[in-house]
């Protein structure tokens, strides 16, 4: 067999014959490794097509039928896969080491393994180590077959023996071939994982989820082919101090990219968070200032989540200015606005902006909630405690439309709210609501009047 030696960008999988500093595709600085490539004989190459007695059809006589979901036995997973698990798809999930990936597949397994048979492969555990943490979880499903095993040869041939309905392998990382030298974990190995998986998976039938390491940066690790090679790509965002973890599809080919899944992190596992807002808002300090609520679109599901924001006056040249949350380019830009449509002098003072809970506030509707809850810490004036505030701040100070308001509006007035800010342009577009106040304003210099 011929071998030929490549230099692969260990970030975006770009190929080179000889070593650059700089990788050619995306930019990135000593990135290049070196691999080996072993190439078959003519006649062996392996195929990869995803089924070989496959035919063309006409347009016409291809069905658009629903097709057949399995539900996790999560309701919060379901609605990120978009109503559960499609048969043959391959699901990817990454995040942070302890973050709770392993944990949320366990317990899919055990609601899983009531009516499919469940093959779960880990690479990093032994069996022992799977059975401890499914002893915590309760998990004790008779259908559930646990495999730790790295050598793909081996994986395959017990995947033709068992003939499970759900594929679990933790993780693709940790998986090598045999036959192609360069380490588990690198570039080629990684490729060739995904796409024995991927026609396997489409071949047989069988729902794959596959556990993806991070790296620092917090993308998945390996070449972006593993993404595009995949049907969904799930993240797994939250901090291990913080109880809460979020799912987030990133890329779903039989659903929404938007939607999300809350979960609180506890000793028996992750729990549903069936209403994010009342677990977000719950312990709201009363009557201080610096403190507001805001109202975010989450996909389909409107989220109310705090804001707090603290202005203290810097004794250095430079004054800090630090976000958790939120943008800080957006967060800047804000108090740029202020400082020139409002006259507040705030550029002598450290800003401090927190989203209590976790949660990552990305959209621009977020905007008038964080200026309101920077100006009451700066003014030192607290906020109404049943406002809620929703609009897009513009350069010039004014308030910009938002789309879905009456679900955010309704969702405000479910949990108690009492006042809404919203912009003057999505006046006309509101229904009328009987517990809540509707506030509309054109710009920032009348809600500050105001309030």
């Amino acid at each position: 067999m011929k071998q030929k030696t490549v230099f692969v960008c260990t970030d975006c999988g770009t190929e080179s014959p000889k070593w650059m500093g700089k990788c050619p595709g995306c930019g990135a600085w000593n990135t290049m490794a070196e691999e080996v490539i072993v190439a078959p004989p003519k006649g062996q190459q392996k195929s990869t097509s995803i089924a070989s007695s496959s035919k063309p059809k006409p347009l016409q006589e291809i069905s658009t039928a629903e097709e057949q979901r399995r539900s996790t036995g999560l309701l919060e997973l379901d609605r990120v896969l978009g109503g559960g698990i499609v048969p043959g798809s391959l699901v990817l999930i990454g995040g942070d080491p302890g973050i709770g990936k392993s944990t949320i597949l366990l317990q899919c397994c055990q609601h899983l393994g009531k009516t499919q048979r469940v093959l779960y492969i880990s690479g990093e555990e032994s069996q022992r180590q799977i059975k401890l943490r499914a002893d915590r979880l309760s998990v004790d499903t008779e259908n559930l077959q646990i495999y730790s095993e790295t050598n793909m040869q081996n994986i395959i041939n017990c995947i033709y023996q068992e003939k499970p309905d759900i594929l679990v392998l933790d993780s693709v990382q940790t998986m090598f071939n045999p036959d192609i030298s360069p380490a588990p974990g690198s570039v080629s190995q990684i490729r060739d994982v995904a796409a024995t998986l991927m026609r396997i998976a489409k071949e047989e039938s069988i729902a794959t989820f596959l556990v993806g390491h991070v790296t620092k940066e917090g993308s998945i690790a390996g070449p972006k082919i593993l993404e595009h090679i995949v049907d969904t790509v799930l993240y797994f965002e939250g901090e291990q101090q913080r109880a809460y973890r979020i799912i987030r599809a990133i890329k779903n080919r039989f659903g929404s990219t938007n939607e999300i899944g809350v979960f609180e992190m506890t000793s028996e596992g992750l729990q549903e968070i069936s209403n994010p807002s009342l677990a977000l808002l719950s312990g709201r300090p009363e009557g201080e200032s610096g403190s507001c609520i805001l109202c975010t679109m989450e996909g389909t599901r409107p989220v109310l989540a705090e804001v707090q924001a603290l202005a203290a006056s810097s004794s250095f040249g430079n004054p800090r200015r630090m976000t958790t949350g939120v943008d800080l380019s957006r967060t800047l830009m804000l108090l740029a606005v202020m400082e020139k449509r409002l006259g507040m002098h705030i550029s002598s003072y450290d800003i401090y902006v927190n989203v209590v809970g976790g949660l990552k506030m990305m959209e621009p509707a977020a905007d008038l909630g964080v200026l309101l809850a920077i100006a009451s810490s700066f003014r030192n004036k607290p906020l109404d405690s049943g406002l809620v505030a929703v609009g897009e701040i513009g350069l010039a100070g004014e308030l910009r439309a938002c789309n879905f308001l009456e679900n955010r509006i309704a969702e405000a007035e479910k949990l108690g709210f009492t006042k809404c800010i919203i912009p003057a342009s999505n006046r006309n577009k509101s229904k009328k609501f009987d517990k809540i106040e509707i506030c509309a304003y054109h710009n920032i210099q009348q809600v500050l009047q105001d309030f």
